[in-house]
């Protein structure tokens, strides 16, 4: 199980820009591969990322000569060599997405040569014995705005969030919720309002940033699933231009109108305070989640818990760079109670190891779009599949 080499090449995104695949190959024979999202709306405090043919070259000159003949399941090991390698706080040496290219990799050759599936491989880093565990709840973008598409809508997720965690049930849900969505867009607003944002997610030109609610209730009741369902919204609020007094008032309108479940990111990324004070009157019964409040990054998370900001939090691998920070930013949240909510980007690839990740950390949710585009499906389909393996 010793790494005996690894290769980098540059391959498409869904947005159609460039990133990194990484292939890692051992001394037995075993290969894996890896492909690297990245997000369009990124917080400040993330990982950075370097051009791909940067990355590629220090995976070649730096990364593959120190890592050659250690052992692949000693991903402490591996993590920390790319750790002292960077020397950085933020990655910016190496880049975020050579380190989580080759990162997950390892841990996935590692999975194949113990003969194991990627998630039991990941609960077993994080010392978790279970042989079962609970799916996520799908995090279901169904109308996109924001700085994920061009249309006037200031918010940047629309979500719906099946009640089971059946995964085949939460799935047909979903599928169903989108598709009658679809078809009420192109009845009423005409087939132009049938386009897709970045995650998947109709992107409709609407009056106001309620109305998407109202449409999804309206088609939730149309299509007798409002018992199956709750909603969510992801703010993107560093990207919006209203004050936190005008955000405020939206989001008391939206939880007394349409009870939603969950707020990501309603207020900017230094914004502790009035993340606090939202948590204070409803997170009692609402997530309220940080994503570019805290970036996947424990520094940030204990901020954020001393200001007593959120109850839950987004989980993004390529916002800190290794697979190791990710599971300890994960026990982490764990040990403080938080909701954890494992997440794509919006520029994905067709690598489905966010899948594995959240059904193997025994994570509340996983973020991962619409049903539609390969790229998303592929996270979906994996799902399925782990539950087959069960």
């Amino acid at each position: 199980m010793k790494i005996k080499s690894i290769k980098a090449n540059t391959e498409l995104d869904s947005r159609g820009e460039w990133t990194i695949s990484v292939r890692l190959k051992l001394q037995n024979g075993v290969e894996s591969v890896t492909s690297v999202p990245q997000g369009k709306s990124c917080g400040s405090y993330e990982a950075v990322y370097v051009k791909p043919q940067v990355a590629i070259k220090n995976i070649v000159k730096f990364i593959e000569p120190a890592l050659k003949g250690i052992h692949a399941g000693n991903q402490n090991l591996i993590d920390h060599a790319l750790l002292k390698l960077d020397g950085t706080s933020n990655k910016s040496r190496l880049g975020a997405n050579a380190t989580l290219g080759v990162s997950v990799a390892a841990a996935k050759a590692a999975a194949i040569s113990r003969n194991v599936p990627f998630w039991k491989h990941i609960a077993h880093l994080l010392g978790d014995k279970k042989k079962k565990t609970e799916f996520p709840k799908l995090f279901i973008n169904v109308i996109n705005g924001g700085l994920h598409t061009k249309n006037n809508l200031d918010f940047q997720e629309y979500l719906i969030i099946p009640k089971s965690k059946n995964i085949a049930e939460s799935v047909k849900t979903g599928l169903s919720l989108y598709k009658n969505l679809g078809e009420y867009l192109a009845k009423n607003l005409g087939k132009g309002a049938t386009g897709l944002g970045d995650e998947g997610g109709f992107a409709p030109n609407l009056k106001d940033n309620l109305e998407p609610l109202r449409i999804l209730s309206h088609v939730a009741k149309q299509s007798h699933l409002q018992n199956k369902i709750q909603f969510g919204l992801d703010a993107a609020a560093s990207n919006i231009k209203k004050t936190p007094t005008q955000l405020t008032k939206l989001y008391s309108e939206l939880k007394s109108k349409f009870k939603l479940h969950y707020f990501e990111d309603p207020f900017s990324e230094n914004d502790f305070k009035n993340f606090a004070k939202l948590n204070k009157s409803i997170g009692r019964n609402t997530l309220i989640c940080g994503d570019d409040l805290t970036t996947t990054n424990i520094k940030r998370m204990a901020k954020a818990r001393a200001a007593k900001s959120i109850n839950s939090i987004i989980i993004k691998p390529n916002q800190i760079g290794t697979l190791t920070e990710t599971l300890a930013a994960i026990e982490q949240a764990r040990t403080w109670n938080w909701k954890v909510v494992v997440s794509h980007r919006s520029g994905e690839t067709e690598d489905d190891f966010i899948a594995d990740l959240a059904y193997g950390s025994s994570a509340y949710g996983l973020k991962l779009g619409a049903p539609a585009r390969g790229e998303r499906i592929a996270k979906y389909n994996r799902l399925l599949e782990i539950s087959q393996e069960n």
